[in-house]
């Protein structure tokens, strides 16, 4: 029964709309207010639930990711650190409530930002490489800021995949700099607090995306010391949070199979 978690949402408090699960590893939570974005803007649905939830700490999932050499030796989640070494897996969830703008001012609802784009596509390349160049990640990133009706000078900050793998750190670096400049947006990787969630770190990060703006502080990028040369360039925050003024923001999940997921979120 693999949406009985959503039935049980939908019962307890009496949300009658579309009840769905999307599976697509890494990018779900993603896909899923990408998802409950389009719904809304299509008139389905004025308020619609969505988030990601991963509990994958069993022998099992565990021997799966260790056999394919994904996780980190030193156990330390260092996103585009020279020295990382594999991603640090974690359980999590995380939810948002999605609302059409007018209904949520109707009913004083506290808005703490707004979904301006969203995009999804896949590398068609690896069951567990992402495609070359970060040509996948790239097209997605760009698609979104499409659907924003922006351009990419307009995005100020990034809340990057950034898994602390070799290849993935790699590839998202090169798409960031092909699209963005080496002087483009701020970029952090939340995962070298959070570690990765999986299922859940779409909508993860999408809330640290938001607390971001909250607060007017990018976080630095924990677990990165030392810089890689042989990375694309783009404006990593270490060190210490970035003072920002909060604008047009992309939240990135690219998953195993190639799928990829971007969210643009604006200030209230």
């Amino acid at each position: 029964m693999p949406n009985a978690p959503g039935a049980a949402i939908s019962m307890r408090y009496g949300l009658a709309g579309p009840c769905e699960v999307l599976t697509t590893a890494c990018a779900a939570g993603t896909h899923s207010i990408g998802y409950a974005a389009r719904l809304i803007r299509l008139g389905v649905a004025d308020v619609i639930v969505a988030g990601g939830c991963e509990s994958v700490m069993t022998p099992v999932g565990t021997a799966g990711f260790v056999n394919m050499t994904a996780l980190s030796n030193s156990g330390i989640s260092m996103p585009f650190d020279k020295n990382r070494d594999g991603f640090m897996m974690t359980e999590g969830a995380a939810t948002l409530v999605l609302e059409e703008w007018d209904s949520a001012v109707a009913r004083g609802a506290t808005i703490w930002g707004e979904v301006l784009g969203t995009a999804s596509n896949a590398d068609a390349h690896h069951i567990t490489a992402p495609a070359p160049g970060g040509a996948g990640a790239l097209r997605c990133m760009q698609l979104a800021i499409d659907d924003a009706g922006l351009t990419p000078d307009d995005i100020v900050h990034v809340n990057a995949h950034g898994t602390s793998t070799p290849l993935n750190d790699a590839a998202e670096a090169e798409a960031l700099n092909k699209l963005f400049g080496p002087n483009g947006p701020l970029v952090t990787s939340t995962k070298g607090v959070t570690g990765h969630a999986l299922g859940a770190a779409g909508a993860l990060e999408a809330i640290a995306v938001l607390l971001a703006m909250h607060h007017r502080k990018i976080p630095a990028t924990a677990g990165w010391t030392t810089p890689d040369p042989e990375l694309a360039e783009f404006r990593l925050v270490t060190g210490q949070a970035a003072d920002w003024e909060p604008g047009p923001s992309i939240s990135n999940s690219f998953g195993f199979g190639g799928h990829n997921g971007c969210v643009v979120l604006g200030p209230a």
